[in-house]
């Protein structure tokens, strides 16, 4: 079976309708109690090869030339998908049409990609600015990463960190001046001496949020940090 490439021109609607009927949100064929079928979920552009340090894809599982030049302060990353299309639709349902049943199948995807989470002792959903969070109602990191703590038995603490600094959007910024937008947005409290932490995200990209973010919780004391993303661009995207 191959996934109908159609707009998703109302894909609120569809999630709903989905739900209720328990019809592929893809494909609409019976899913069983799947918001996507089996079939539908082998089509999904799975990451495969990939910088074990930045997830970036097509890296042969090493790390790639920028992280050996200039090494980010996150330690590791994994990503479920690459950013391409249906999964890109699908995190726009989740971030901007408030479809929260999809963070439980990227959860799930996530779990996959993982496995056992043997060196994590806590998970961190990345935060939202106060602002963001009212407008939008949910962090969808937050949600996603609730789901997997529950299915691995490891802890998540969502307060762990805070964004202190409501700052331009990074999609809305060429990829040069995103460091610099992110710099100094979060502050961790709390001491995380020895910590291993796990940061679920739903998209990495340039990875300069999460390096900032990184760079945060080691300073408060945190022994590793790795990213555990949903899906990742490939470069320039």
């Amino acid at each position: 079976m191959s996934i109908s490439l159609r707009p998703f021109l109302n894909i609120g609607t569809t999630v709903a309708r989905s739900l209720l009927a328990q019809d592929c949100l893809l494909c609409l064929a019976a899913s069983e109690t799947q918001l996507i079928c089996q079939a539908c979920l082998d089509e999904l552009p799975s990451a495969a090869s990939a910088c074990r340090r930045c997830a970036l894809p097509g890296s042969s599982n090493a790390e790639c030339g920028a992280c050996i030049a200039d090494p980010p302060r996150y330690d590791a990353s994994l990503a479920a998908f690459d950013y391409a299309y249906p999964v890109d639709a699908l995190i726009q349902a989740l971030k901007y049409g408030g479809q929260l049943a999809l963070a439980g199948l990227f959860a799930q995807a996530l779990q996959r990609r993982i496995g056992r989470p043997d060196e994590v002792d806590l998970i961190v959903p990345l935060p939202l600015h106060p602002a963001r969070l009212a407008e939008r109602g949910f962090n969808q990191a937050a949600e996603i990463a609730k789901v997997l703590s529950r299915n691995c038995g490891v802890a998540m603490e969502a307060q762990l960190a805070r964004r202190v600094r409501d700052t331009t959007p990074q999609t809305a910024l060429p990829w040069r001046e995103r460091a610099r937008n992110i710099r100094r947005a979060f502050a961790c409290e709390r001491n995380l001496a020895g910590l291993r932490i796990a940061v679920v995200d739903d998209v990495m990209t340039t990875g300069a949020t999460l390096d900032e973010f990184a760079r945060t919780l080691k300073k408060s004391g945190a022994a590793r940090v790795e990213n555990w993303v949903v899906a990742r661009t490939a470069r320039g995207v």
